[in-house]
């Protein structure tokens, strides 16, 4: 599609607009991009692209359905949310990527999930198992060449406390029983194997994945582990993966409140955490779409209250430590007011640094799992607008924790297409956007600057009161850098 004939939300600009102008501007604009699809693409899409109105009625959009072929997604698959995202952090047990290895180096430390512990002793996550399927292993079946594998992962690493089989596509396809060999496995080693049959081809992203990984938790783990006192401030983090040590950052905050966090699930989280994760006062989530299913399941089984929070920015800091005191005594809430006002100061320094450079400019998203609407609010203490999000694999609930956070008039796209929202950038002129790898360098080829939004650019962590600042230096690096304006699309040139 030629942007050149697109519909120019720009002929005024956003701050001349009124709002219902900008609101109908951009519906415009969502119908121009949709014209170079057949009708049946047409009518399928439309669905999952919307404009934020007043009340919201009419702009939710349909959210996990199948990608229409043929056009280009940036979801993953089941063994992705499985492994890359659910039990890849786990760092006293050993991961097995069953099948083919390109799967299991493609989801290898691509997350930045950092994890404390001596590297081959009692921490695995910098490592890489697969049993690297070969042809004779599709003929003839790989259980047998699986518990070999197994075996000799327990003579090799005899601290591990125990092994996850991740099933990849091939391994559903040939019908290879590795719930029987993770059976006889558990005997034989007497630590748990933990069969995940998440192969690729199963569900239409990796949401499932995520799914079937809380389900092995609940079915192997969960309860299992040895007995504990629940004390009076114990609590855990589900849901965050420690992507550049955020579980650390939020940590911190939560024991300077006076709260006494024993379980992760799953960055830097060990088997203990899974088994023992019912055992606490309160747990916190943080990605409810990964765990949200694990968090129900503690609280209907095991009476656990789970609450989701939000340590982006100071604004939403605030908001959630003061929902999480609210469930304990009165020397919970008055250490939170005291932790607040401390850090007040120092946050109040960082904006006054960076929102001057920052201030009105826009910014749109496209990420996975909790961030499309996480990040709102720490953009928004730096004086940055957001004018359009959207969720690679979301449920209907996201989006309606979502609608909450925007400004009439935002854009809001589920499993927006490659040309979408090419389409949609090219059209808005953000001055930044969020996104993921796949991405990245066709944004930054077109001269805009980009921040990758799943590992956080190698940078990090984003989290609490340690992150924000880091945030807040990410962004003005990105869109105050000079490079920029020698940057020229080479299809411009």
């Amino acid at each position: 599609m030629n942007s050149a004939n697109s519909v120019k939300a720009g002929k005024k600009e956003d701050s001349v607009m009124s709002i219902s102008e900008m609101v109908q501007a951009r519906k415009e604009l969502v119908n121009q991009v949709l014209e170079v699809y057949p009708e049946k693409a047409k009518k399928n899409r439309r669905q999952h692209l919307s404009v934020k109105e007043s009340d919201c009625s009419s702009c939710a959009v349909k959210s996990n359905g199948k990608t229409v072929p043929g056009i280009m997604t940036a979801r993953g698959c089941a063994y992705a949310g499985a492994k890359g995202v659910v039990w890849g952090p786990v760092k006293d047990i050993v991961h097995i990527s069953h099948g083919p290895v390109g799967c299991g180096f493609y989801s290898w430390a691509n997350r930045r999930n950092l994890a404390e512990g001596e590297v081959g002793i009692d921490n695995f996550v910098p490592f890489q198992f697969t049993s690297d399927f070969q042809e004779s292993d599709i003929i003839y079946g790989g259980d047998k060449k699986l518990e070999k594998i197994i075996e000799e992962v327990v003579e090799l690493f005899p601290n591990a406390k125990g092994v996850s089989v991740l099933s990849e596509c091939p391994v559903g396809l040939i019908g290879d029983d590795i719930e029987s060999v993770a059976r006889r496995m558990t005997e034989k080693t007497q630590r748990p194997v933990v069969p995940v049959r998440c192969e690729g081809f199963r569900g239409i992203s990796q949401s499932l994945g995520h799914h079937i990984a809380n389900d092995a938790i609940r079915d192997h783990i969960i309860g299992k582990g040895p007995e504990r006192e629940i004390g009076p401030y114990d609590i855990g983090i589900i849901g965050d993966y420690n992507i550049g040590g955020d579980a650390w950052a939020s940590k911190k905050i939560l024991e300077e409140i006076g709260l006494n966090v024993v379980n992760i699930w799953t960055g830097d989280s060990t088997l203990e955490m899974l088994q023992n994760g019912h055992l606490v006062k309160l747990n916190l989530i943080h990605c409810y779409r990964s765990m949200n299913y694990m968090a129900n399941y503690m609280e209907e089984t095991y009476g656990t209250p789970w609450l989701e929070f939000n340590f982006f920015g100071p604004t939403k800091i605030k908001e959630s430590l003061l929902n999480i005191a609210a469930h304990f005594d009165d020397s919970i809430r008055e250490n939170t007011q005291r932790v607040i006002a401390k850090y007040e100061a120092q946050m109040q320094k960082v904006i006054d640094i960076y929102r001057p450079r920052l201030a009105g400019k826009k910014v749109m998203l496209y990420v996975g799992g909790l961030r499309p609407r996480h990040v709102v609010g720490a953009y928004e203490d730096l004086g940055m607008e957001i004018i359009g999000t959207g969720y690679e694999f979301a449920h209907k609930e996201d989006y309606e924790r979502t609608y909450p956070q925007l400004k009439e008039g935002t854009l809001i796209y589920d499993d927006v297409s490659a040309l979408e929202l090419e389409e949609f950038v090219k059209d808005l002129k953000p001055d930044l956007v969020g996104s993921g790898i796949k991405e990245k360098y066709v944004f930054e080829k077109m001269g805009l600057p980009f921040r990758q939004m799943h590992s956080w650019d190698y940078s990090g962590p984003y989290h609490g009161y340690d992150g924000f600042p880091i945030f807040a230096r990410d962004m003005d690096m990105a869109v105050n850098s000079p490079t920029w304006k020698s940057i020229k699309a080479p299809w411009m040139k």
